[in-house]
């Protein structure tokens, strides 16, 4: 019998490539008897030996090759490895496909099999090209026909890995309207649905936004000195991504000045106190911040979570120049779903709170230290976890600045963590809680509601709950004072 055609399309044909292994399995078609080709005609995928054609868009249920059982790990690697730009991918993935559906179960466990070992590096070169991805692209702001935001990022990936990469930038960015760009397509995302479209070129995406900046004069302010390996910098930032990076620019002036400056921190260590170090960094942060709410808030919104987890930054809400802006610790389960503060149960309990102590919530404006919502996965629930210091202090400028910004006349601090957030130092609730100074901001300290919530029983709870109602009054009175 002469040897079988498989002509898949371009790219990353994993549809293609399962429905042709089932065949080809189906028939007991050795690796040695089939030709793999990428063309422009994907609809035809099979030469058979006597010249007859199998249309790709047949249906598998035609009972022509039905599923293959393979074991787990097999199958990431084979999804993987497609989207890798070798020839030889397919060939390579049949044949091992072949080897273990006749007597070879645990080939994959032979790393030093030469084919197992050449697919395994195949797989890792895929993940770097994904972290490349998610780490180097750039979003920027373009303005739409109506006014409305529209945010485009161009990327060059070494393989098909776009559709692979598209989960991360639709969970990471799902408020936004945002497109990417690359020469092997595009994807498009209007905030409710993901559409794929042609391949782009370099020009179609802007060269620069407003907002890059804020975002250089962020990366500048926390650049370490001292701790710059030119070497490794570019092994993790590799040159061909500079161009669609804002922070680049700021490269050569950080490396040419890095020395003075480690001269400058030793020379001045001794001097300042630990606790005031992150406040000195802020400072370098906010002269270089942008100049309204919105564009720090989009700076925000286009940021990585510091935090592992979330979905979306939730950015403050509320009334420029309020009475009261009260900080909470960080958005929970619903608040990152939903893009909100305080509207979980947490939330809940502040609404009736405010209520009762006669705070009326649209007045006021809500925020939290953290931005991001820090839990951990137990099962399919999202099991809130504390921030650590170091996170809080990830975020304190952009919630310095944000009330910088928003220009209440009194700072409410709810719990522990919004109050380090606020003072840069810890102040622990039983000894703190009442009136405070927040730098050059008139503070109040109380309880966060979330607290009330965990007390073991219904007399703890009210108690506690009449305490932190008497404080919002309190609270109340010194801001209309």
């Amino acid at each position: 019998m002469a040897g079988w055609r498989i002509a898949l399309k371009p790219g990353a044909d994993l549809a293609g490539f399962r429905l042709a292994v089932r065949r080809l399995v189906a028939a007991a078609v050795p690796p040695e008897d089939v030709v793999w080709e990428i063309g422009d005609a994907p609809d035809l995928f099979g030469g058979i030996g006597n010249g007859s054609g199998v249309e790709a868009e047949e249906s598998i249920e035609t009972g022509e090759g039905g599923p293959i059982a393979l074991p787990r790990a097999m199958t990431a690697l084979i999804e993987a490895v497609i989207c890798h730009r070798d020839p030889e991918r397919y060939a390579l993935l049949y044949t091992l496909i072949w080897r273990v559906l006749h007597g070879e179960r645990a080939l994959l466990e032979v790393s030093s099999d030469p084919l197992v070992h050449r697919l395994d590096r195949m797989r890792k070169t895929v993940a770097r090209d994904l972290h490349k991805m998610h780490a180097f692209l750039r979003f920027r702001r373009a303005e739409t026909p109506d006014g409305g935001e529209h945010f485009i990022a161009w990327f060059e990936p070494d393989h098909f890995i776009l559709d692979a990469a598209a989960p991360f930038f639709v969970e990471r960015f799902r408020a936004l309207t945002w497109s990417i760009l690359t020469p092997d397509g595009s994807l498009h995302w209007n905030g409710a649905e993901l559409i794929r479209g042609p391949a782009a070129d370099r020009q179609d995406a802007p060269d620069s936004d407003p907002v890059e900046a804020g975002w250089r004069g962020y990366y500048e302010s926390t650049f370490n000195p001292a701790r710059l390996n030119t070497t490794v910098m570019r092994g993790h930032m590799p040159k061909k991504y500079w161009h669609a990076m804002p922070e680049t620019a700021a490269i050569p002036h950080l490396v040419q000045s890095a020395q003075a400056r480690v001269k400058t921190m030793l020379e001045t260590e001794a001097a300042l106190p630990l606790k005031r170090q992150p406040a000195k960094a802020v400072a370098a942060m906010a002269k270089q911040a942008p100049e309204s709410l919105d564009a720090l808030n989009r700076i925000i919104a286009a940021a990585a979570p510091f935090v592992p987890g979330a979905t979306r930054a939730v950015l403050g809400e509320g009334p420029m120049a309020p009475e009261i802006a009260f900080v909470g610790e960080q958005p929970g389960d619903q608040e990152d779903l939903q893009g909100r503060p305080f509207v979980g149960p947490a939330g809940q309990l502040l609404d009736r709170a405010l209520k009762d102590a006669g705070i009326d919530r649209g007045k006021s404006y809500l925020t939290n230290a953290v931005k991001h919502f820090k839990f951990e996965q137990r099962g399919k629930r999202r099991i809130h976890q504390k921030p650590t210091t170091g996170e809080v202090t990830h975020y304190r400028w952009w919630l310095l600045k944000e009330l910088d910004f928003v220009q209440p006349r009194l700072v409410v601090a709810l719990g522990g963590t919004a109050a380090l957030a606020l003072s840069g130092r810890a102040m622990p609730i039983t000894r703190s809680r009442g009136e405070a100074t927040f730098g050059t901001r008139r503070g109040y300290i109380t309880l966060h509601p979330a607290y009330m919530l965990r007390l073991p029983d219904a007399a703890a709870q009210a108690a506690a709950y009449e305490s932190f109602v008497a404080d919002l009054r309190r609270s109340r009175e010194l801001a209309s004072a």
